[in-house]
């Protein structure tokens, strides 16, 4: 992504497209008092995240009894209720499903690849699933201050433990099937990159025509596998991005606000929401609405503009695919694949010298 002089004046930008991660599966209802839990909580919490601004809404899901739901039927039942409730929004499922603890949280995992293909089927269908890149460390905890979970079940040393060893598997195999799937089912993959070398990764895939489509992608800045929230970090990764990308800054408990603010600054989309963040000033506790309501007050402040949900489409190209991979890397900004017998930077052709 390049900054020309005028990038910086609010005119020349798009406008701010605000993710909103309002369901919080790995904490639990006595953790806040804005976990939503019956199905009918969980749409108004969505209901209530547009009316203040937000676009886009992460998906996950709670059973009865608050615990996070891993049935595709739950699902179902909640992206229907939400194409009614919300039909402007944008609906991300969130990839893992849920990683909430089981039993009395010895383990914290993802579920298994089958199952995560089984995504691709969802009835009604989302316009996006979150995809991580590459298996890796997702320990959650490794940022995490005692002042940040204190009156949650993260202060709990067990809990902890089992979210510190966390991991995410998504190798090869399983990101390849994965995005055939979802692409032939017209759902937009939305990227959770930590760091420049998972970017890499996406390069690959859309250099070998693996994926052929827009390039929405969130910098995951969350420490323990992952980026750190270190505006060195964020600039490094806005550098090796394509132009045409669509990137949105995601981080951690307080580190949110301040990243979220540069982000807007520069042109950039947020995320906000207590899945991330529960705090406001240090030990105030800031509900999602108030996140996503702090962020459309930010922007605007900087005359900047607020995506409508019509605008969050558009921006984000939902429905939009590409024939090749030739097409993927023009459309977003890439150099073209190098052909036989060229040379350069630009793969200009080798001529023959007399």
């Amino acid at each position: 992504m390049q900054f020309l002089d005028d990038s910086l004046l609010p005119e020349n930008q798009q406008p701010l497209v605000i993710q909103v991660a309002p369901y919080g599966p790995e904490f639990l209802p006595g953790d806040s008092d804005d976990i939503p839990v019956t199905m009918a909580e969980q749409v108004q919490k969505a209901v209530d995240c547009y009316n203040a601004g937000a676009t886009v809404l992460h998906v996950h899901c709670r059973e009865a009894d608050g615990k996070g739901s891993k049935r595709l039927s739950m699902f179902n039942e909640m992206l229907d209720r939400l194409r009614t409730a919300v039909p402007k929004m944008v609906l991300q499922v969130g990839g893992s499903i849920s990683f909430a603890p089981e039993g009395e949280g010895v383990e914290a995992k993802w579920l298994n690849d089958d199952t995560r293909h089984m995504l691709a089927e969802l009835t009604p269908k989302p316009d996006q699933v979150t995809i991580a890149i590459n298996t890796n460390q997702m320990n959650i905890c490794e940022l995490l201050t005692a002042d940040d979970v204190a009156g949650t079940s993260l202060a709990d040393p067990v809990f902890q433990a089992a979210y510190s060893e966390m991991t995410i598997p998504s190798g090869p195999s399983f990101v390849a099937e994965h995005l055939k799937r979802l692409q032939a089912n017209g759902i937009q993959p939305h990227f959770m990159l930590g760091d420049v070398g998972q970017l890499e990764s996406v390069e690959r895939l859309i250099r070998r025509g693996v994926y052929t489509g827009p390039l929405v992608l969130n910098w995951v800045a969350i420490g323990g596998g992952a980026d750190g929230p270190n505006p060195r970090n964020v600039m490094e990764f806005i550098n090796r991005c394509p132009e045409n990308a669509v990137l949105t800054v995601e981080s951690l408990m307080r580190h949110v606000l301040p990243l979220n603010t540069m982000a807007i600054a520069m042109g950039l989309h947020v995320r906000v929401g207590i899945e991330d963040n529960l705090w406001g000033r240090k030990g105030e506790r800031m509900t999602s609405v108030q996140q996503v309501e702090q962020m459309a007050r930010i922007s605007r402040e900087l005359y900047r503009e607020v995506a409508t949900g019509e605008q969050a489409r558009q921006i984000y190209q939902i429905g939009t695919q590409y024939k090749s991979a030739d097409e993927t890397l023009a459309r977003l900004g890439y150099a073209p694949n190098r052909r036989a017998g060229e040379r350069g930077e630009r793969g200009e052709p080798l001529r023959r010298v007399a």
